[in-house]
């Protein structure tokens, strides 16, 4: 199916942008609302099981709340975001680098097949185009265009994400990123991004959802049982007291740098906030 540009239904945000696509080429259901909120997450291919975690827990919270999450379906960070979307009922779109009959990477096409049944895969290449090096670029400009933010998770320092970046700040798309370790080549180009101010740090699913005007409607109580048990030993030291990261590790007896990643996913979950350097419970 296609949809042309000066059809009522083409998504009005695509259409603003510098070069839009003449035509969209899709399968699924197009459905004008499932642009309404668009949320495009973007990042490595090398996913870590950190960038894992944080695509997991910002995306099934942010789509269980209506946003429609969209990215490029390579495998790493896009796959990920994709499936999780899915995985909580919520929607997604996938934005082809080929034509949309063409599967690729070819070893996902049961994911594929979900979002075709389930959200929406687009593409503005006719139907047997192969990816090649000049179409990751065009896919990434729909991919930013379609969107009203978009989440960086994981980027090395020359990546492909960073594209997706400037294209961001060329749209004026709010941009946001998650901090990542200093030791993590998988980290260092969206740590530079948000020490350039160039996007705002994300430390919790609730910062994406107030720039969407909604809220998590999960419970405390079921978020804090489903912690892992590093995470529960952080959060029960906590409970008494706001501390320091280096605190937390007296306290826990774990060293830093596990330290740090489970605050930083117990901030994404939304169980913890930093204030004025320590960290405190929020439930």
């Amino acid at each position: 199916m296609r949809i042309s540009h000066s059809n009522k239904y083409y998504p009005k945000l695509l259409k603003g942008v510098d070069d839009p696509p003449l035509s969209l080429n899709y399968r699924g259901e197009f459905d004008e609302g499932i642009f309404s909120d668009t949320l495009a997450v973007v990042g490595s291919r090398r996913i870590t099981g950190y960038g894992k975690r944080v695509v997991e827990e910002v995306v099934s919270r942010v789509a269980r709340e209506g946003v429609t999450i969209v990215s490029g379906f390579m495998y790493g960070v896009d796959a990920t975001a994709h499936r999780t979307a899915l995985s909580v009922g919520g929607k997604t779109v996938a934005v082809m680098p080929c034509g949309v009959d063409v599967v690729h990477p070819a070893y996902q096409k049961d994911l594929y097949k979900e979002i075709e049944k389930k959200g929406l895969v687009l593409s503005e290449f006719d139907d047997g185009h192969s990816p090649s090096k000049w179409t990751y670029p065009r896919r990434n400009r729909i991919v930013v265009g379609l969107s009203k933010a978009v989440l960086v998770v994981e980027a090395e320092e020359k990546s492909g994400t960073l594209i997706s970046v400037n294209l961001a700040t060329k749209y004026k798309r709010k941009l946001f990123a998650v901090p990542g370790s200093i030791f993590s080549p998988t980290s260092e180009g969206t740590n530079r991004i948000i020490k350039e101010g160039l996007a705002e740090s994300v430390l919790s699913a609730e910062e994406i959802l107030s720039f969407f005007n909604k809220s998590a409607e999960e419970r405390s109580v079921k978020k804090v049982e489903a912690l892992s048990k590093e995470e529960k030993k952080v959060f029960s030291a906590l409970k008494s007291e706001a501390m320091d990261a280096n605190s937390i590790c007296k306290a826990t007896k774990m060293n830093i740098s596990e330290t740090n990643t489970v605050l930083s996913i117990l901030c994404l979950k939304g169980v913890v906030k930093k204030e004025r350097g320590k960290y405190r419970t929020v439930s």
